[in-house]
């Protein structure tokens, strides 16, 4: 979703609300077009006004949809030349752009508009009265806006004479086809028009949600569900003006499901730690108010921005405190002070149930401090385990074993765990009932500079026993050679992903994989291969097309080869300059580099946008953290997923 520069400008925007009339009530809801990062001032301690112009989140990521796989962009936003040469817009034009309409939105109990008061003043009696002065406006919508204390009312002359609305003969009001659908499949109608909050300025974000809510009362109550299903929060300002709303009208709390932190971050606000401290918006303690609030809380993203206000009672909350929880992402929460926090919640006071069978979901990615005791406490209480993420954690082979054998885990990351044995690693993974006949995503990556968990022998006794529901599969960093080429060309014909850096291959041992012969009559699956730090890959090798595979049409589905920094340097001043495309474009995002086939060089074969249902919502290839939840990547997961 493209961001839109916001004008400079100092004075403070009106941020946009519609209204819900319910019964004999009318409650004010902030509009999910606002955000944080759309205001140039902030509230200072002392209640004054701070110039400083807040910025997007902090290393947050976005995809691309040109087509290409790899295609990131980073939220942050910096002008260019152009635009801060740009003359400022004329004072009318910018407070266009800041004023937002007042949206009005019936509900279960609504009697009519004759009450509903617009910017303080009785505006409409009648459905086709308020119709009739949104058509006034461009946007569809009207609204009061005051100059210099002058109301800026439209002439009388302009207003246009709009008939109440009619029904089609025979169809009574609330009648229609569209209104008959039963329930289930509205909110499936619906959900396609809800947008991700990006963290960035003026972006439009669910305003065809809006425009549903004013559509019937049967839609209204559709489009709500999905309104407050997941609520995300890029600043502390936004959470806490929903959880103010949330505390005013706790029937809304029962519709949210996702409470989603990835994109959240205090950098950027203008603000000093002490001024954070101060402005108590998002703190332990109303962090544990809102979840209190959430009794059908299904899936909760929270992240290192946050570690300081996760308190023994907030995580005692997720473990025990909310009975249908099936996911929790602690992503990179590191701290002495958080394991402390940890160790607390779960050993101390009230003790933890014997089974915790409704968490299913687990990220305790790059959560390096939690004590290895602690995995051998938690797990064997997850009995209906499916994803588990401990990526750079000290879990430890007794911790593993200790996982149910009712758990059934499709995705698993164990990448640079140090404390794990080889040995007891593979006995794991190829004889435990919770993975040997159901992994679907396995990463052991790790850096081969500084640790090697699977030696040699290691990695021949692990690649026959892998069962073939696997679709990808990270051995970065493992001592493998020409001599497991046999063993890994299986492989190759239901994986999706293979993660082969620091191999010691050949330019020979990498075509087996696509070459076709009466041996290997079946094509390769392959759309990701991670070649990093692989020596005998060279410029030379890659693109003598006589004798490497790697870029030609026959190596297809093949989308995406990853290298290191020694490769795609010359691969971009290669592109630079080289006048015949041939078919591949570099892709770069933090320590991590890409040749990406171009889909318009193959035109004959389908566009494949790299979706799959593992990879739950992602679509690009390589990546290292494993979603809790099904989504679109953004924020500091797509940093931890693919930029480090």
């Amino acid at each position: 979703m493209a961001s839109i520069t916001t004008p400079p400008t100092r004075s403070k925007p009106i941020v946009p609300r519609f209204t819900i009339p319910c019964g004999d009530h009318v409650h004010s809801v902030p509009s999910r077009e606002s955000s944080p990062s759309s205001c140039d001032t902030a509230d200072t301690p002392d209640g004054s006004r701070s110039s400083s112009r807040r910025r997007p989140s902090f290393g947050s990521i976005k995809e691309d949809t040109d087509g290409i796989a790899q295609s990131f962009v980073d939220t942050h936003h910096v002008p260019s030349p152009k635009e801060q040469k740009e003359p400022e817009p004329p004072k009318q034009e910018r407070q266009e752009m800041q004023q937002s309409p007042d949206f009005c939105c019936p509900c279960g109990g609504f009697l009519g508009w004759k009450q509903i008061r617009l910017s303080g003043k009785s505006l409409s009696r009648s459905y086709g009265d308020l119709r009739g002065l949104g058509n006034l406006q461009a946007k569809g919508w009207a609204w009061d806006t005051t100059e210099a204390g002058r109301e800026l009312v439209p002439p009388k002359e302009q207003v246009p004479v709009i008939e109440e609305p009619q029904t089609p003969a025979g169809i009574p009001p609330g009648t229609s086809a569209m209104e008959k659908l039963p329930s289930e499949v509205l909110d499936q109608i619906i959900s396609h028009l809800a947008l991700d909050i990006p963290p960035n300025g003026y972006t439009p974000r669910n305003v065809d949600l809006v425009c549903c809510l004013l559509t019937s009362r049967t839609l209204h109550a559709a489009t709500l569900g999905v309104l407050y299903r997941n609520m995300t929060f890029p600043h502390s300002i936004i959470f806490s003006k929903a959880l103010n709303h949330i505390s005013s009208y706790p029937a809304l709390g029962t519709l949210v499901r996702r409470l989603d932190f990835s994109h959240f971050t205090s950098v950027g606000l203008g603000r000093t730690k002490q001024m954070n401290a101060e402005i108590q918006n998002l703190t332990s303690r109303t962090l544990l108010q809102c979840l209190d609030l959430l009794p059908n809380l299904r899936e909760c993203l929270l992240q290192e921005h946050l570690e300081g206000d996760l308190s023994v009672d907030v995580i005692r909350k997720l473990f025990m405190g909310l009975p249908i929880l099936q996911a929790v992402d602690l992503c990179g929460c590191s701290t002495n002070s958080f394991s402390a926090v940890f160790q607390e919640a779960l050993t101390g006071g009230p003790a933890l149930p014997m089974s915790l069978s409704n968490l299913k979901r687990l990220s305790l990615h790059e959560c390096s401090t939690i004590p290895a005791p602690m995995f051998d406490f938690l797990l064997p209480r997850l009995i209906n385990l499916t994803h588990l993420d401990l990526t750079h954690t000290q879990i430890n082979d007794s911790a593993l074993f200790a996982i149910p054998e009712t758990a059934r885990i499709t995705h698993l990351s164990l990448s640079r765990c140090t404390r794990l044995h080889p040995p007891a690693l593979i006995k794991f993974l190829t004889t435990h009932p919770a993975v040997c006949d159901s992994l679907v995503f396995l990463n052991l990556l790790t850096d081969a500079t500084r640790f090697r968990l699977l030696e040699e022998d290691d990695v021949t006794a692990l690649l026959p026993k892998l069962p073939k529901t696997l679709r990808s599969l990270n051995l970065g960093g493992a001592r493998i050679t020409s001599d497991h080429v046999p063993l890994l060309l299986p492989l190759t014909k239901h994986l999706e992903e293979l993660g082969l850096s620091s191999a010691d291959l050949t330019v020979q041992d990498v075509n087996t994989f696509f070459a076709r012969t009466k041996e290997n009559a079946e094509p390769s699956t392959l759309c990701y291969l991670d070649l990093a730090k692989v020596n005998q890959m060279t410029i030379g090798s890659i693109f003598n097309m006589s004798t490497c595979l790697l870029l030609s049409d026959q190596s297809y589905p093949l989308q995406v080869v990853e290298f290191s920094e020694k490769i795609i340097t010359p691969l971009r001043e290669r592109s630079k300059t080289q006048r015949v495309s041939v078919g591949w474009t570099v892709r770069e995002l933090g320590r991590r580099g890409w040749y990406v086939r171009d889909p318009t060089s193959m035109p004959s074969c389908p566009i494949d946008d790299g979706s799959r249902s593992w990879k739950m919502g992602a679509r690009w290839w390589g990546m290292r953290k494993i979603p809790m939840a099904i989504g679109d990547v953004g924020g500091i997961y797509g940093h931890y997923m693919f930029k480090k």
